[in-house]
C-alpha cells in the first residue's frame, strides 16, 4: 500500500494552545515530509520570524496553521501585516478557530478576496488534516 506524502519545505504553526499544535504536528505527520517546521505562540513572533527570513534570503513557509484568536498579535493582524509583504511564492494559510461567531467568518471571506495567497477556514477542533490543506490552489487556471 503506498501513502502519499506531500513535501513541503517549511511549515508554520501559529497558535497559543499547546494542544491544538500538538495535534496539528501529530496529523501532519503520515501525510506530509518537513524538516523544517516553525511553531509560534502568537503572530508578532511568526510574522517577525517571517520578515527575518526573507532579509536573510531563506525559504518561506510554504503552508502556515493560523490561529484566529491569540495574544499579542492575532491571526488577522497576522494577515493584514502577511499580505503586505512582497512575496513571489504563493502560500497556502489555514485559518483555524474555535470561534463561533459568524463574523469570524464573514472576516474571512473578505481576506479571501485580497489576499494573493491560498486562504482556508478550519474550525477547531481539527479532526483530520488532509493533503489539499498543504496546497495552493492555482488561481490562474
Amino acid at each position: 500500500m503506498c501513502i502519499l506524502m506531500k513535501k513541503v519545505n517549511s511549515l508554520f504553526i501559529v497558535d497559543d494552545d499547546p494542544i491544538t499544535v500538538f495535534g496539528i504536528k501529530k496529523m501532519l505527520k503520515p501525510i506530509c515530509d518537513c524538516d523544517d517546521i516553525q511553531i509560534f505562540e502568537n503572530g508578532k513572533e511568526a510574522i517577525d520570524a517571517l520578515k527575518n527570513r526573507i532579509e536573510l534570503g531563506d525559504t518561506i513557509p510554504e503552508v502556515i496553521f493560523l490561529d484566529i484568536n491569540m495574544p499579542i498579535m492575532d491571526g488577522w493582524d497576522f494577515l493584514e501585516e502577511f499580505i503586505l509583504l512582497d512575496l513571489q511564492e504563493r502560500v497556502t494559510i489555514n485559518m483555524i478557530t474555535s470561534s463561533i461567531d459568524p463574523l469570524d467568518y464573514q472576516k474571512w471571506n473578505e481576506f479571501k478576496v485580497k489576499c494573493p495567497h491560498s486562504l482556508n477556514y478550519r474550525n477547531k477542533p481539527i479532526f483530520k488534516i488532509e493533503i489539499s490543506d498543504l496546497e495552493s490552489i492555482d488561481l490562474a487556471s
